[in-house]
């Protein structure tokens, strides 16, 4: 498997990218509240993406069908555990949640993140779901060194989550990133510590926790892109886009513009 090793320059590209992802994601967050569609977010999104240079990754993005993502960011809110379409029929209500999963491409490169935000007031059962996944990405990305294996990143992520009685969605992982949205290898967030495959300095790599607050499995929704929870109940979803060192994971996303808005 041939795996993509970013020089220095490439990095810092890379750090670009993903900054503007965090600043699209902080500019959303002055948005994100009841009575607002997920169609007004992704078109924020679009517009402000555009308007700093950026292509919006994800449309026209190709699903296995082949069928292409028709908006600029991915809107999953609640049972939605990932890629979600934005619509002017889903109006966010207080005490809903929604995952938004931002990629720009920016001088060549793909910059790629995701937050779970709160609508109104949460309840304490749902917050606790969202705090367990945020801390699941970091414990991840702990992992994410030069020498270790990329089930060690999963392992971690599944210990801190599965032990306090969430589930891991399985069939979505996170991935290589570069030039192309997607590049191997395959990050999965469950696995054995010192199995996978074995991480090198320069790969980049987004590192992406799903988790769900009852049973892992999840379906497809019949617009072939929308994949919620079996069983109904909410998920959240992390991601941050790192640099692979010798030592501690350098972050290239950032969730700082997001969390000034919710302080």
């Amino acid at each position: 498997m041939k795996f993509f090793l970013k020089t220095e320059d490439e990095i810092e590209l890379m750090r670009q990218a993903n900054h503007l992802v965090g600043m699209t994601l902080g500019e959303l967050a002055k948005h994100i509240k009841p009575g607002v569609t997920t169609l007004q977010l992704d078109k924020i999104a679009d517009e402000f993406i555009r308007d700093h240079g950026a292509i919006p990754t994800f449309k026209g993005f190709p699903n296995p069908f082949g069928e292409p993502f028709p908006a600029s960011i991915c809107t999953s809110v609640n049972e939605v555990v990932v890629h979600g379409i934005p619509s002017e029929r889903t109006v966010l209500k207080d005490g809903d949640i929604i995952s938004v999963d931002c990629g720009t491409l920016l001088n060549g490169f793909n910059g790629d993140s995701c937050y779970t935000f709160c609508v109104g007031e949460v309840s304490q059962e749902v917050r606790q779901l969202l705090k367990t996944t945020k801390e699941a990405l970091f414990k991840g990305i702990e992992q994410a060194m030069a020498g270790n294996h990329t089930h060690d990143i999963g392992a971690a992520v599944q210990a801190h989550c599965e032990g306090q009685g969430y589930g891991i969605v399985r069939e979505l992982t996170g991935h290589g990133i570069g030039k192309a949205m997607h590049e191997p290898p395959q990050v999965p967030n469950y696995g054995e510590k010192g199995t996978g495959e074995m991480l090198k300095a320069g790969m980049c790599i987004a590192i992406e926790p799903m988790v769900t607050m009852g049973e892992r499995h999840v379906r497809l929704l019949s617009d072939k892109w929308s994949i919620c929870t079996a069983d109904g109940k909410p998920a959240a979803h992390f991601e941050h886009t790192v640099a692979v060192r010798q030592g501690r994971a350098e972050v290239l996303s950032t969730f700082e513009e997001i969390e000034k808005q919710n302080n």
